[in-house]
């Protein structure tokens, strides 16, 4: 596991658009999502022990801000022959385990994570309701131990961005294991 930091899209740039198969048996693409009044794009897999830690919060904070127009798409991006944990088989399993109450995508081709940039898992990016970014940092500042959050950045971003407010503060980096990248 090799610790890696998100590089940080700049604000305001639009999201890249993706067609990826979910574990659901249905392919996403950013219009699938239309709807959502704020869209996070989360870049994560199963084994990752950064990204295991944070999933449950993610879970909560989907079946918290649901009502209020706010959608995650998780994407998973690692290269599965040389981790097999995050084969798509895999995937469905998670999802099953864990009743992700967001999509959960395949990018095999890793062609969606080197268009976000995105560099670890969890790797956040927080899109307003025109799909510019409006946020690219962790999710708080405890991803080890939940009870000791003391600052929830990424909720803090979403209210912000729901009220139509710029985010009033410097995001910090997410970070985890770095994107396992196919070999060129």
């Amino acid at each position: 596991m090799a610790l890696t930091y998100s590089k940080g899209m700049a604000k305001g740039t639009k999201a890249p658009d993706f067609n990826l198969p979910g574990t659901d048996g249905r392919n996403y693409t950013l219009e699938s999502f239309r709807e959502a009044k704020a869209l996070i794009v989360l870049f994560t897999c199963n084994h990752c022990p950064y990204a295991r830690a944070c999933e449950d919060r993610f879970i909560a904070l989907q079946n918290d801000y649901a009502t209020k127009g706010v959608r995650i798409v998780a994407i998973n991006s690692n290269d599965a022959a040389t981790y097999p944990d995050d084969s798509f088989a895999n995937m469905k399993i998670r999802t099953k385990e864990k009743s992700y109450p967001f999509p959960y995508l395949c990018d095999e081709t890793q062609k969606v994570a080197r268009a976000y940039d995105a560099a670890c898992t969890p790797d956040i990016f927080l899109f307003d309701a025109a799909r510019k970014l409006v946020y690219n940092g962790r999710l708080d500042d405890n991803w080890q131990e939940p009870t000791k959050v003391t600052k929830q950045e990424l909720r803090e971003a979403i209210d912000c961005t729901l009220a139509g407010k710029a985010v009033p503060f410097e995001p910090k980096p997410s970070m985890g294991c770095n994107i396992k990248w196919k070999k060129l």
